[in-house]
């Protein structure tokens, strides 16, 4: 073969060569528009968790409302009124029966004994046996008692002594209530009570024949020195008692 018809066909393979490259290289389609994933980078960790937190917050809000309503539900439950047994055993016994299935504890009118209820909620049926016999004192001390529960011991008019002490249902509309022992109450304990505030404490100038007062340790209350000065005015012939507090602010003015 000469040398001309060499350097042809050298020429000739290699241009053959280049258009079977720029066909390949055609065929091939850009990464940025087939799949542009990636290209972009995934988010950081904490951005990723903050979405996933947003994704689930009404999850959870509404997780958490089933669960308030749920409890508030067997607060009611358990301050229900004792109707039926008011029907069948008086007013004095279906009291006397709420208080113990709160695990409360009583004394009647004339009677030494205690009925308390122990910690499991079991108590001495023994309470029967004083029907139509009112209630003096009663202890519901750190129990589940709310004011709808004080329909049940609203005609207990005897009532001398009553002890709500860190109940955590007790609030300003409890107080509210208490007006119907006006004409009995002296000893009323309402210290540890969170869900307190200074305006249901106004409610108790209607309790004139108070001689005792616990308000020690109500974290509801501000200014606490300006609002024991405004008992002890509102209810002169009563002692108030009034630990847990900075007592300098009984010299605020």
């Amino acid at each position: 073969m000469s040398a001309p018809f060499m350097s042809l066909y050298r020429c000739c393979q290699r241009s053959a060569l280049l258009v079977v490259s720029r066909r390949s290289l055609s065929s091939v389609s850009p990464p940025s528009s087939a799949s542009p994933s990636i290209l972009v980078s995934s988010p950081p960790l904490h951005t990723r968790f903050l979405r996933y937190l947003t994704q689930r917050f009404y999850d959870v809000e509404m997780l958490q409302s089933w669960s308030f309503l749920q409890r508030w539900k067997r607060v009611q439950k358990r301050n229900t009124y004792y109707g039926y047994t008011q029907k069948n055993y008086g007013s004095d016994i279906a009291a006397a029966y709420y208080i113990l299935s709160l695990k409360g504890g009583f004394r009647f009118v004339g009677q030494s004994e205690w009925f308390i209820a122990d910690r499991r909620g079991k108590f001495n049926w023994a309470f029967l046996d004083h029907k139509n016999t009112p209630l003096e004192e009663v202890n519901m001390n750190y129990t589940g008692i709310n004011y709808r529960g004080l329909d049940n011991l609203e005609v207990q008019k005897s009532l001398r002594t009553l002890s709500i002490r860190g109940c955590p249902e007790v609030d300003d509309w409890f107080l509210t209530r208490l007006h119907m022992f006006q004409d009995s109450l002296e000893e009323l304990d309402i210290s540890h009570c969170p869900r307190i505030t200074t305006g249901g404490l106004a409610a108790l100038r209607n309790l004139k024949g108070l001689k005792r007062l616990d308000v020690s340790s109500l974290p509801g209350i501000s200014s606490p020195g300006v609002v024991i000065i405004l008992l002890e005015e509102m209810l002169p012939k009563c002692d108030v008692i009034a630990n847990g507090y900075d007592h300098t602010l009984r010299e605020e003015s």
